[in-house]
């Protein structure tokens, strides 16, 4: 037997931006909040809810910036509209292109969210590696 991942987290300044980004960007739903006095989080994920094959993600506050180049970042692939109409939707929504040293040649664009966190939006279905 294997595992999958369940979840993934992502602490940050202010979980209602973030959620209403992600879930706009995934057409996530917003599954749940926990309190622990001043910090909360909020995990959204398929509106299919918990359990299935895709992981939630949960975006917990904390006020500790990030420092440096994230070490995990997500990869988007576009699912009903090619990648220039994706990446457009994806500016609209507050996505900001993100320049790490890419040449212009590589196959997916960088981009960050509202809090600088880099994801991609990758052109065309990468191989693994």
């Amino acid at each position: 037997m294997a595992c999958r991942i369940g979840e993934l987290v992502l602490d940050c300044r202010d979980p209602e931006v973030l959620a209403r980004f992600w879930c706009e960007v995934l057409d996530f739903v917003e599954l749940g909040r926990e309190y622990a006095g001043e910090d909360y989080a909020i995990e959204i994920g398929p509106r299919e809810g918990f359990g299935g094959p895709q992981a939630t993600i949960v975006l917990r506050s904390g006020d500790e910036s990030r420092r440096g180049k994230s070490r995990l970042h997500l990869d988007l692939n576009p699912t009903d509209r090619d990648p220039d109409a994706e990446l457009e939707r994806l500016l609209e929504l507050g996505a900001r292109p993100a320049d790490i040293g890419q040449t212009g040649e590589e196959p997916w664009n960088v981009l960050t969210d509202p809090e600088g966190n880099e994801f991609c939006l990758l052109k065309a279905r990468l191989d693994p590696l």
